[in-house]
C-alpha cells in the first residue's frame, strides 16, 4: 500500500531522480489539506453502515428480482454477504481517500473482485449499481449537503464539525475511486 509520499518517492525513484518541485507541490498540498481529508473519511466511515444499506436497498428497488427466490440477494445470508461486500468496499475507498492513493483499493479490493463475483454468480450490473448509489451518497455526506429535511434533531445522518472549505477536490478524488470499482466490474 503507497500513501502520496511513498507514490512520490516510487515515482522519482523510477526516474532516478530527486523529487521535484511539482511532486513537493503536490504532497504540501496534501498536507495542507489534511484536516479536510480525515474530516472526509470520518463523514463516510461513520456513516458507512448507512450509505451501504441505502445502496443495497435502492439497487434492489430498481431490481426487486434480486429478494425473490432465487435472486442474489436471497435468502438472508445472501443479503448479508451483499451487505459485507458493501462494507468491504467502502472500507477500502476510505482507505485509499486517506492515503491519497488508489494503490491499497486496486491491491486488496480490486484485484480478482470481478472474476470471483463472476464465478460466484453475483449480477455486475446491479453491484456497479449499488457502488453508484454509495457513491452518490457518500459525496454528498463529504459536502455535507446529505440531510432529508431542515430539522436537525429529525436528520437520519451524522453531521460532525469540520473543517469548512472547498471540498470539490476531495469530492472529486472520493468519486474516482468509487468509479474504479465499477470500471473494475464492467
Amino acid at each position: 500500500m503507497l500513501d502520496a509520499f511513498s507514490r512520490a518517492v516510487v515515482s522519482a525513484d523510477a526516474k532516478t531522480a530527486p523529487i521535484g518541485s511539482g511532486e513537493l507541490a503536490s504532497l504540501r498540498n496534501y498536507v495542507a489539506e489534511g484536516n479536510k481529508r480525515l474530516d472526509a473519511v470520518n463523514a463516510i466511515t461513520s456513516n458507512a453502515s448507512c450509505i451501504v444499506s441505502d445502496a443495497v436497498t435502492g439497487m434492489i428497488c430498481e431490481n426487486t428480482g434480486l429478494i425473490q427466490a432465487g435472486g442474489n440477494c436471497y435468502p438472508n445470508r445472501r443479503m448479508a454477504a451483499c451487505l459485507r461486500d458493501g462494507e468491504i468496499v467502502l472500507r477500502y475507498i476510505s482507505y485509499a481517500l486517506l492515503a491519497g492513493d488508489a494503490s491499497v483499493l486496486d491491491d486488496r479490493c480490486l484485484n480478482g473482485l470481478k472474476e470471483t463475483y463472476v464465478a460466484l454468480g453475483v449480477p455486475l450490473q446491479s453491484t456497479g449499481r449499488a457502488v453508484s448509489i454509495m457513491k452518490a451518497s457518500s459525496t454528498a455526506h463529504i459536502n455535507e449537503t446529505n440531510t432529508t429535511g431542515t430539522n436537525p434533531v429529525e436528520s437520519r445522518f451524522r453531521k460532525m464539525e469540520t473543517v469548512k472549505g472547498d471540498c470539490s477536490a476531495l469530492v472529486a478524488e472520493a468519486g474516482s475511486y468509487f468509479d474504479r470499482v465499477i470500471s473494475a466490474l464492467g
